[in-house]
């Protein structure tokens, strides 16, 4: 059992990596829950921490190309076009592995995810280290994903013992995460960078492949982002409607539904990227009121807003 402590020491979070311990450390998607990538008793350390099936892969963090060179076998053209075009930033590259990355973090896979997140603290910090960093989200498996250090502080008092804190995360939904094979560029996971964005880089139509059993990559686990209350995803009239008995929360995309009902407006202006940005935090906030269940609606499926869909669709579960 730790005293966790949240603060912005980057000299202290890099003091204790290298003992094996874990540090929360913050990214520009959502905070993540990171340990020494190559001390497979570390990697332990951060399934126990999160109670997370062993058999679900997690993300290497690196600070740059040179440092993700090291850890695959090749980086295809795509690839590297995409990487020009956003890395830093919330894209994550499913490659094959080298010797280097122990088979526990990647569940038994021949290959590896891997990306340079977007945050100046966590940048920093992986400059410093001779190790990358396994990073899943931090937060009991399966629960809403963390996007300030009070979530994660919420979630893993006691289990760990530091939070770096660097604020709240900017695009509030996981990276996607994409992989190549035999010249297809296919799509693993929905996140924070659009397909619109990826087939404007590499000049081609790409592929999705979402796998939630037994997933060669992270963050697919058909049950995910769930929150303790029931959560319900339609038309917002009908289902305050058919739950009229009922203390429910209200989440919605662009306009107000209730003035004297528990309440979040993702993006008054209708901002897809606002919305993302608030998800998880609205999910939480209406998770902690005295209602009996949760009430959201769909977002318009375009651009980011399918990653948004696809996180409550998985909330439902």
């Amino acid at each position: 059992m730790y005293q966790t402590e949240i603060g912005i020491d980057v000299l202290k979070a890099k003091q204790l990596l290298e003992k094996g311990e874990l540090v929360a450390i913050p990214t520009e998607t959502v905070y993540g829950l990171a340990g020494n990538a190559l001390d497979s008793h570390a990697v332990a350390k951060i399934y126990e921490a999160k109670n997370r099936p062993q058999f679900n892969p997690l993300i290497l963090h690196v600070a740059n190309q040179e440092q993700l060179n090291r850890y695959v076998e090749n980086v295809p053209d795509d690839c590297r076009k995409l990487m020009e075009a956003f890395s830093p930033g919330p894209i994550t590259y499913l490659l094959d592995k080298n010797l280097h990355v122990p088979d526990v973090v990647t569940a038994g896979s021949k290959k590896v995810a891997i990306r340079i997140p977007n945050h100046p603290l966590t940048l920093q910090l992986l400059n410093s280290l001779r190790f990358p960093l396994a990073a899943p989200s931090a937060n009991p498996s399966g629960y809403v994903s963390p996007v300030s250090a009070e979530h994660v502080l919420q979630g893993l008092q006691g289990r760990i013992p530091y939070i770096l804190n660097g604020g709240k995360a900017n695009i509030g939904l996981e990276s996607t995460i994409v992989g190549f094979n035999n010249g297809e560029v296919i799509v693993h996971r929905l996140g924070g960078i659009s397909i619109e964005q990826i087939e404007k880089v590499i000049g081609k139509p790409v592929k999705i492949l979402i796998t939630h059993d037994a997933p060669e990559t992270p963050g697919q686990m058909k049950s995910h982002y769930a929150t303790k209350k029931n959560f319900i995803v339609g038309d917002l009239e009908s289902l305050k409607a058919a739950f009229a008995e009922k203390k429910v929360g209200i989440i919605s995309f662009s306009t107000i539904q209730s003035e004297d009902t528990p309440h979040v407006v993702l993006s008054s202006k209708g901002d897809l990227a606002e919305a993302a940005s608030k998800l998880f935090a609205a999910m939480r906030e209406m998770d902690s009121q005295n209602v009996d269940l949760i009430l959201a609606e769909w977002v318009p499926d375009q651009g980011i807003g399918r990653a948004i869909n696809d996180r409550l669709r998985r909330a439902i579960h």
